[in-house]
């Protein structure tokens, strides 16, 4: 066991990436056990502790319009650039696509008379279809006509392009995304609010979700009835990591503090 936990990514994983994957072995095998009494099961902290999944940076609506200013500012002038980072992070924070996934949409899988994206072999080999708001449609709708005065649209052509030298009409790349992306937080000057050591660009998919569960709290929605939709529409593999998010923002927990006092005042008056 302790061999096929270091084999993973090519031998090449960390003491962190080992300790998930024995704590997953784990798993299963006090599972076996139930069915073989005689299953072994092996020492819980032989790699160590699990590492634990660290608070997003929930960004704040005039922290997503500066980012999105901000990219409409890069250079160079007059060229497709600031339109198609713009894009990018406003599709990001509005849907709450993983990077990867906004930069593979091809511009068939953009359907703006449907208003619905169709996501495409994932981070967990899963497909999806997004439908998506008005707004989003007339964003992208902008973006697409602005591409094409730069390079006509062809079959099986990216949706977001790059814009300059050999990159020209391919897809963007997720490394030079999230340097654009780092780039302009540093200029912008963000008091980091979560855990990692600054905000990063996959938490606007994490503000995507947190806005939603909040908003639902807010319209008195039961939210247990919609984590299910919510989970699909992330792309989730399991719905523990939608529930995730219940425990470790600020902004959910205190939500649910308040749900349980008021759940804690009627037992009280009950039992009286």
């Amino acid at each position: 066991m302790v061999e096929w936990v270091r084999a993973g990514k090519s031998g090449n994983g960390d003491a962190g990436t080992w300790a998930r994957s024995w704590g997953r072995l784990r798993h299963f095998i006090c599972y076996l056990q139930q069915f073989e009494p005689d299953t072994e099961i092996p020492e819980a902290s032989h790699f160590g502790p699990e590492p634990g999944r660290v608070a997003p940076h929930i960004y704040r609506d005039d922290e997503i319009d500066d980012l999105l200013a901000a990219a409409r500012r890069l250079g160079p002038a007059g060229s497709l650039r600031p339109f198609t980072y713009e894009t990018l992070f406003g599709l990001m924070a509005s849907t709450g696509l993983r990077v990867s996934e906004a930069i593979h949409l091809r511009d068939a899988d953009v359907d703006l008379k449907c208003g619905m994206l169709t996501i495409r072999q994932t981070k967990f080999a899963k497909s999806r279809q997004l439908p998506i708001h008005p707004s989003i449609v007339t964003a992208l709708a902008r973006y697409r006509k602005r591409r094409e005065r730069h390079l006509p649209t062809a079959a099986g052509m990216p949706f977001l392009i790059g814009s300059r030298g050999r990159r020209l009409g391919l897809a963007l790349g997720e490394r030079q995304a999230h340097r654009v992306f780092t780039s302009l937080r540093d200029g912008l000057g963000w008091i980091n609010r979560g855990g990692h050591e600054a905000p990063r660009l996959h938490d606007l998919r994490h503000t995507f979700a947190v806005r939603r569960l909040v908003r639902w709290y807010a319209d008195g929605t039961d939210v247990d009835q919609k984590m299910l939709a919510l989970s699909t529409y992330m792309g989730h593999a399991e719905i523990f990591y939608t529930y995730w998010y219940l425990t470790a923002v600020p902004e959910l927990m205190a939500i649910a503090a308040g749900r349980f006092e008021q759940f804690a005042d009627l037992a009280g008056d009950d039992d009286a």
